[in-house]
């Protein structure tokens, strides 16, 4: 009996600190309460929109579903075809969609950093002025996308270019620019590099705008001689968690991007998949063959690469004790 006590009191006195803490955090809990009623949209948004669909692509990916008969578990089945059996996708669109990413996303990178700083530079009342003159493409990328760059584009002898080089004797005959395969691709990067001056060219210029000007004063006092240095070794430096915001958008920007190359040559697949990206792989498997559990585990491949690049991008621009 004396044992059966021993043992029951240290039970309870192992359950005490328990009962303590929990009682504790409900305490704060309830103290924080409205904290935590300001915070709840956020939440349950981020739960319904990015956590759930996250979550049902991925269970969606480990099955055969053709939208019509019920999901068929299949394992990493459809992992297996994708990497082993599916030449489209690496002899495809895993290249098409890097060399995309790669020039667009610095190339979009190094102009939004360029011309914030000059934009910077000007008069105030300038200023808005041409912020909204560079930015309004990236707003209306649709628009433009519809009125303009088709018409710019189009492959008979009334598409503007195809007009203008009729007309100076370059070409003999209209030329079909969309459709050919070696012209698709350059068209796509020029098209996106125009229209790259979004959030990240908004969140640099909000950066530079703010850099403390005596820092610049200081600088010039240490023997920083011209706007080259003030650059690298004062504006760079004030601006990292702007230019990590800005770099991270700009890449999975580029990298989720897919619309382009089947909206210019209105085919998707594009012609002899010059334009193929991975989210045109997923809309032709998904929404063309109805192969939804394969679509589902193309985008988690492209959700996985497109977390990996934010965390090169964390570790290049992430200072300690800054982000």
């Amino acid at each position: 009996m004396s044992q059966l006590n021993a043992i029951t009191g240290k039970r309870a006195a192992q359950a005490a600190p328990t009962d303590s803490r929990l009682r504790t955090y409900m305490r704060e809990l309830w103290a924080d309460r409205y904290s935590y009623l300001f915070l709840a949209p956020f939440v349950i948004c981020f739960m319904l929109f990015i956590v759930i669909p996250v979550g049902m692509a991925m269970l969606l990916s480990l099955t055969h579903f053709n939208v019509i008969e019920f999901p068929k578990w299949a394992g990493l089945a459809n992992y297996r075809d994708l990497f082993t059996q599916d030449d489209v996708f690496y002899k495809y669109a895993i290249p098409n969609t890097f060399i995309y990413a790669l020039l667009c996303g610095p190339g979009g990178y190094a102009m939004s950093f360029m011309l914030a700083w000059l934009v910077s530079q000007l008069p105030v009342r300038l200023k808005g002025v041409y912020t909204l003159v560079l930015y309004s493409p990236s707003m209306t990328m649709g628009v433009a996308m519809a009125v303009v760059w088709m018409i710019i584009f189009s492959g008979d002898r009334l598409g503007y270019l195809n007009s203008v080089l009729l007309e100076w004797g370059i070409l003999d005959s209209p030329k079909l620019w969309t459709k050919d395969k070696e012209m698709l691709m350059p068209i796509m990067i020029g098209i996106t590099l125009w229209s790259s001056m979004g959030v990240g060219f908004l969140a640099m210029l909000a950066g530079i705008s703010n850099v403390n000007k005596e820092l610049y004063e200081a600088g010039k006092i240490d023997g920083i001689r011209n706007r080259l240095q003030e650059i690298g070794y004062i504006t760079i430096p004030s601006i990292k968690p702007q230019m990590l915001f800005a770099a991270v958008m700009t890449i999975v920007g580029t990298l989720k991007s897919g619309g382009l190359g089947a909206q210019l040559s209105e085919m998707n697949p594009t012609p002899q998949y010059a334009g193929h990206l991975i989210l045109n792989h997923v809309d032709d498997y998904g929404f063309i063959r109805y192969e939804m559990g394969y679509a589902a585990a193309i985008s988690v491949v492209l959700l996985v690469v497109m977390y990996a690049v934010n965390r090169l991008f964390t570790r290049l621009f992430d200072s300690k004790g800054e982000l």
